[in-house]
């Protein structure tokens, strides 16, 4: 069997060395080059070292061409602006990228888009199997439910710097697919003062922010003297490695396109 070769994009962030840390567990992977912005203050370090783990002899590096040239797949959990440009770069190369970066602009999609025509993107606000099946569930309970109201609770770590997160967006858009209608027609991001009546079928979101929580979700469909919660709590970030890990073999072979996680699970149907 073909050893993967992966590059790990932002590898000395805390999902960048979860991601090394989780190709250190398989037999059909290895850490090919680990990627950190020009400029960055950990260049030159060893990959392994600065995820915990004995030395890797891969120094962090800002060379993404030679990286993707010599990769069969990039890990991506950096910002908008790193995974556009790397999106392009693995187009160029051919190769498998799997972005699990959130808050794209409308620009930044249609970018995308277009590296999609020559590389296989898989792009996900949540790489874990738990939260795509929370996902299919959520779109389901929708379309059952039609006249229920959704609200989408989220919270994160203080760190975060997006809001709603991808993970939160990701379920709202199952629940509008649910219900046969647009997400950004009908979705309510903030409310303050006297904002009147709820409106109906709109899809509400609220973020909290703090400590270090690492990404708890609950979707409620609330109805005449009922409610029915689908949450899910990520505990650890491995969960969205071993995530990103599948996904990376699941696009090795596969024809161009931008896919998204329920793809590599079977869950698009």
């Amino acid at each position: 069997m073909k050893t993967i070769r992966v590059t790990v994009a932002g590898a000395s962030g805390r999902m960048g060395r979860t991601l090394i840390r989780a190709l250190q567990e398989t037999q059909d992977m290895q850490l090919a080059f680990a990627l950190e912005r020009v400029g960055h203050a950990e260049l030159g370090r060893d990959a392994g070292t600065l995820a915990g783990l004995p030395a890797a002899d891969i120094p962090l590096t800002d060379d993404l061409v030679t990286a993707a040239s010599k990769s069969d797949a990039i890990l991506d959990f950096t910002t908008p602006a790193a995974s556009v440009a790397l999106a392009e770069i693995a187009a160029q190369a051919r190769i498998v990228h799997v972005i699990g970066t959130t808050g794209f602009s409308d620009a930044d999609l249609v970018r995308l888009q277009a590296a999609g025509r020559h590389a296989v993107i898989v792009k996900s606000g949540n790489m874990s199997l738990g939260v795509n099946l929370l996902a299919a569930l959520v779109k389901e309970a929708a379309k059952v439910l039609p006249n229920y109201d959704i609200e989408v609770v989220e919270m994160h770590h203080r760190m975060k710097v997006d809001a709603p997160s991808g993970t939160a967006l990701l379920l709202g858009e199952a629940a509008a697919k649910g219900r046969g209608v647009s997400l950004r027609e009908h979705e309510i991001r903030a409310r303050d003062g006297h904002t009147g009546s709820r409106a109906d079928g709109a899809i509400g979101f609220a973020s909290l922010r703090g400590g270090t929580v690492v990404g708890d979700h609950t979707v409620t469909l609330a109805g005449p003297y009922e409610r029915i919660e689908l949450s899910h709590r990520a505990e650890d970030r491995m969960i969205f490695a071993r995530g990103a890990l599948a996904a990376a073999r699941w696009g090795q072979g596969k024809k161009p396109g931008l896919y998204a996680m329920s793809d590599v699970l079977g869950l698009s149907a």
